[in-house]
Formats: structure tokens, C-alpha cells, sequence
């Protein structure tokens, strides 16, 4: 038996309740339900045991229909759910109506000092903002919402760029498989990388860092952007990392006069064209750093570094972590021949715990002042 499953035994899989209700986008709330219930300690066989229980907790009854016509039946309602280790917030159409909005906010004050974390799934936060649990945190969302949350909302400090957040006990994140992304977070935090990785295997995903705010390219923002010509640039930036790329390149590219194109693009982009780039180059290479069969001066030549030095630079000054590192954060215990986890693996998952117990207290002072 493996260190890890020993230390488990005893521990009873940790209850997830997401919140349902009418109007409730699918993926939003189907998504992180899936990630959890794969996780599993053990070797995935008869033997194994279930890391979470999952429940789907009705906002006004058990009955309800998601946005895209799905009926779903929850286990229980807010009057009969039982203690919760963690509460997933989806987000939806639903969440437009005030009655739904007031008896969500309701609720998760009430239950907030009870519960360990909350995590909003992309504009779940609409919910979990009123309760002022997030005032003063670092927060994100679906992209398209992301400028009415930071009005409507001033107190948060609202992130653009964020596929997901960490914050104290909170977690936001934005639409589509940044859900799916963030649960992966919720599960290494809570069992470690191992588990994590077995369940990021199953979506054919990658495992990211809990908190990490450099999101993944979405070329949907980009290409609804004002300025049609630089519209598709990020895209074929992407197909050309390995190449030389500057701004008389791109200016050509885009058919835009190398004299207005830094302006033109820091307009449309937020950033001067070597950054973005950068952001690209740097984006990619942590994708791959996670394959281990990739070297790391490979991966660097991929994206575009003429040297592993100038990329392992790069790569401190943006994420705080050499590559090296980050493959080893990554890649601590998980190997395909599914050896036991290392004794460094023990020492962050027991680091966690004790971060977790810290945090808790915040959270909890949070809720009673907000409940005031």
C-alpha cells in the first residue's frame, strides 16, 4: 500500500455541494462536478477509494433547467444540505433574476462560516459578490463580464487576463474549461499533484498552478477585437514561435505601417508587441514543460529563445520560477509506471494543510462581519 493511500485511509471523501437553480449554464456546473467525482485514491481499481462526494444542492427546489434546455434533479435543497466541504457557485442566465441572486447571497453567508472554500465558476461570481466575502480580493470572470463585475462591484480587484484565481479560500475563474482548470487546483491542493494529473489525463488537459493569473490564449477576445487588420495576428504568432518575429513582421503582416503598428497594437492588445509575444512564447513553454520527454533547451528552441539561458530568464522574471522548477512541481511523483509519491510530495501536501487551516480563520472572520 502507498504512502499516500496510508495517509487517507481514515479520511472520508470530502463533500462538494453546487449550488443548482434555474437558468444554470451546463458546463458551469457539470464540468468541475465530472473532475471531482474521477478523483480517486489509489490505483483506480476495485480497491480505490472516491476523493469527493458530490452533490447538487437546489437553490428553490429540486427541479430545475439549465440554460440550454437540461433538466437536472439535485440531491438536496439549501434547507436540507449537509455540512459542505467546498461549494462550486455556476453561473447562468439564471443569475440575472433578483429573486434567485438574493436567495444565493442568502445562503452563502449563511453557510460561509461553516464552509472550508467557495469557488465561483465564471459568472457565478454575480452570486457571491453581494456577500462581501470577496471585497478587497483578487477576482476574475468570463471575459465578457469582467468590466461590468468591476463596476458593479468596485471593492473587487478585478482581473482581465485570469483563466483562474486564487484569493484566500476563494477561487474565481473564468467561462468554458477554466472550471474545469480550477477544480483540477481544488484537487491537487487537496490530495496532490498525483491525483490532480490522473484526472487532467482523463479531460486530455493540462495542469495548472493553484492562483496563477497568465492565462491561456483565447483567440476569441482577440479576434472580436475593434481593429479587424490585427484581428488574426495572435493566432499566427502562435504558428511562428520558433521563428524571429518583430514589430516590421507583424507591421507587414497586418498591412499597417511599421510606424503606428506599436500603438495600433498596444491599443488593441494591452501590450507592446515584444511583450505579447513574450507572453505567447513563455504561455507555450510552460504547456510543454509539463510533457517530461521535452528538455527543457528543446522547449526553449520550440518557442523561440536562441538560448536555454536567455529562456530560463525569461521564464523566472515573468512566473517567479526557473523551468527546471516548474517541471519539478509538476512532475514530483507522477511517473506512468505509477510509483509512490517522494517524501518532497508529503512535505507540500502537508505545507497545504497548514496554509489551509490558516486561511480558514480569515475566511471565517470574513463571513461573520459580512453576516453583521
Amino acid at each position: 500500500m502507498s504512502y499516500f493511500l496510508t495517509v487517507h485511509k481514515e479520511m472520508a471523501p470530502k463533500i462538494i455541494g453546487a449550488l443548482g437553480f434555474e437558468g444554470v449554464r451546463t458546463l458551469d456546473l457539470t464540468g468541475p462536478l465530472e473532475a471531482f467525482s474521477k478523483a480517486r485514491l489509489g490505483d483506480n481499481g476495485d480497491r480505490s477509494q472516491p476523493c469527493y462526494k458530490v452533490i447538487v444542492v437546489g437553490l428553490t427546489g429540486k427541479i430545475f433547467t439549465s440554460e440550454s434546455g437540461v433538466v437536472f434533479k439535485a440531491q438536496k435543497t439549501i434547507k436540507s444540505a449537509p455540512a459542505l466541504d467546498t461549494i462550486i457557485v455556476p453561473g447562468g442566465v439564471g443569475l440575472r433574476n433578483a429573486e434567485t441572486i438574493k436567495s444565493a447571497v442568502k445562503w452563502l453567508v449563511d453557510r460561509a462560516e461553516a464552509t472550508r472554500r467557495v469557488a465561483c465558476v465564471s459568472t457565478g461570481i454575480y452570486a457571491m459578490a453581494p456577500t462581501g466575502l470577496l471585497d478587497g480580493r483578487c477576482v476574475t470572470t468570463h471575459w465578457r463580464f469582467t468590466r461590468d463585475v468591476a463596476q458593479r462591484f468596485p471593492k473587487l480587484r478585478v482581473q482581465y487576463t485570469a483563466s483562474f484565481l486564487k484569493d484566500g479560500l476563494f477561487y474565481t475563474c473564468g467561462g468554458g474549461a477554466a472550471g474545469i482548470e480550477m477544480t483540477l487546483a481544488l484537487i491537487d491542493e487537496d490530495y496532490g499533484s498525483q491525483v490532480a494529473l490522473s484526472v487532467a489525463r482523463e479531460f486530455g488537459m493540462n495542469l495548472r498552478p493553484p492562483g496563477d493569473d497568465e492565462a491561456l490564449l483565447d483567440p476569441a477576445v482577440y479576434q472580436s477585437g475593434p481593429i479587424e487588420r490585427l484581428a488574426e495576428l495572435p493566432a499566427w504568432i502562435l504558428g511562428h514561435l520558433r521563428d524571429k518575429i518583430s514589430v516590421n513582421v507583424l507591421a507587414e503582416r497586418a498591412s499597417v505601417c511599421p510606424r503606428h503598428f506599436g500603438r495600433l497594437f498596444k491599443r488593441a492588445f494591452h501590450r507592446t508587441p515584444a511583450d505579447f509575444v513574450e507572453h505567447l512564447r513563455l504561455t507555450e513553454a510552460r504547456r510543454l514543460l509539463i510533457t517530461p520527454r521535452n528538455s527543457i533547451e528543446g522547449v526553449a528552441a520550440c518557442v523561440g529563445f536562441k538560448s536555454a539561458d536567455v529562456f530560463r530568464r525569461a521564464f523566472e522574471r515573468r512566473f517567479g520560477v526557473t523551468p527546471r522548477e516548474f517541471r519539478d512541481r509538476f512532475q514530483l511523483g507522477v511517473q506512468d509506471t505509477g510509483s509512490e509519491p517522494t517524501s518532497p510530495q508529503t512535505a507540500v501536501f502537508s505545507y497545504r494543510r497548514v496554509r489551509m487551516h490558516a486561511d480558514q480563520g480569515e475566511f471565517r472572520a470574513k463571513a461573520a462581519k459580512s453576516a453583521v
